[in-house]
This record gives structure tokens, C-alpha cells and sequence, in this order.
């Protein structure tokens, strides 16, 4: 896998290193609201950590960074302190995160159809073609985030309203994380991930398009 993705580098540069930057960037949001949001709700632990920032260094790590540019994927995390927080705050700490890939998924969306109005779509590689791949990139984060597996924020938004879950997770979360990452990633279940992402990004390409009067 991280040598069909590295192969990119030599065999389209613009695709790997809009991508890389892009997730980076991502990333780097998603990490920075929840950040934001747990300061807002009483927990000042990942400010005093230093995570107010979009230094991917800091949110995600050079670990992560290295994971990136070698198979395109990675990881960011924040601190968090359960006990500063009521289970509505706990609940808003994780949802920001996905919340803020929807919504740069949205701006970028938005962003595309406008540029892509005024300068044209080019060669299919300029602006309009990366702001309409972060667009997707952002909206496959959203739903990969929510979806129902410990690690995941879905779970946290979950979990907060189901105290079931909690102990669930303290049980068994370790193992059945590492099932679910492994299923998901080696069978055709990430593709529905992917496609959920795609399909949220096209329709919000179509609404802004429809919204600013450039098409149908």
C-alpha cells in the first residue's frame, strides 16, 4: 500500500502533494476544534498542552506526519480530561472535530464552484481541482469519524448520551478496535466510507452551483 501511494510522488506530484497537504491541513482543523471546543466547555487541558494551533507538528506529530507522506493516511490527537466535562460537553468536544471537516468540506465545495466560474477548469489539475478534492477529502473524514468504533468520535458522541457504552468500550475497545481499523481497511468496507464522503461532496458542489445560479 504505502508503495502505490509513494509511487505517486514520481508518477503525478500535484496528486500526492495536494493530497498530503490537504489531509495535513484537515487534520490539523479537526484537532484545533476540539481543542477549542473543550476549552469552551471547562476543560483547558489541550489549550495548556499547547493545541490552539495548526502546527501540524504539535497536532499530529512527526509519527504521523512520516505515516502520511508514505501511505497517505494519518492521525491526530488532543487531550482531553472526561472529568472537566458534563456528558453535553463531552459530546460537543467530539463532534467538533467531524463537525469542522463538514464544514471546510462545505467552504471548499463552495470555494471550487465559484473559482472553477471565474477562472475555469484549466487543465483539471488548478484550483477549482483541489478545492473540489479537499471538498471530498474532508467530507470522507466526516463520516470515517462518526462512524460507531471507540476510537472514533462517532463513539464519544455515542457514548456520552449511552453510559453503557463507556464500560463497553473500557471492556473491550482495545481489541475491537483493532478488528473493526482491520476490517474496514482491508476489505471493500472502506470503499462505502469513501463513497459516503463523495457523494456528500458532489451534492454540496450541486447545491453552491444551484445557490449562486452557475448551473442545474
Amino acid at each position: 500500500m504505502s508503495g502505490f501511494f509513494l509511487s505517486r510522488l514520481a508518477e503525478s506530484p500535484w496528486d500526492y502533494v495536494s493530497w498530503v497537504l490537504i489531509i495535513m491541513f484537515s487534520i490539523c482543523v479537526h484537532e484545533y476544534a476540539h481543542a477549542r471546543m473543550a476549552l469552551r466547555c471547562g476543560d483547558d487541558t489541550a489549550a495548556r498542552a499547547g493545541h490552539l494551533t495548526l502546527n501540524p507538528l504539535v497536532q499530529m506529530g512527526p509519527q504521523s506526519m512520516l505515516v502520511l507522506a508514505l501511505i497517505g493516511i494519518a492521525w491526530g490527537a488532543v487531550p482531553v480530561n472526561p472529568g472537566l466535562l458534563s456528558r453535553s460537553g463531552r459530546a460537543k468536544v467530539a463532534f467538533a472535530g467531524p463537525a469542522s471537516n463538514l464544514a471546510l468540506s462545505i467552504v471548499a465545495a463552495g470555494l471550487a464552484v465559484v473559482v472553477a466560474r471565474l477562472l475555469g477548469d484549466g487543465d483539471g489539475r488548478g484550483a477549482p481541482y483541489l478545492l473540489a478534492k479537499a471538498a471530498q477529502a474532508n467530507a470522507t473524514l466526516f463520516v470515517l469519524n462518526m462512524l460507531p468504533i471507540p476510537m472514533f468520535d462517532g463513539w464519544s458522541v455515542a457514548e456520552s448520551h449511552i453510559p453503557a457504552m463507556e464500560s463497553f468500550r473500557l471492556r473491550v475497545g482495545p481489541q475491537l478496535n483493532w478488528i473493526l481499523l482491520l476490517l474496514m481497511f482491508l476489505t471493500p468496507l472502506f470503499s462505502f466510507v469513501w463513497f459516503g464522503g463523495d457523494l456528500i461532496a458532489v451534492h454540496a458542489l450541486r447545491l453552491w452551483a444551484l445557490l449562486l445560479g452557475f448551473g442545474s
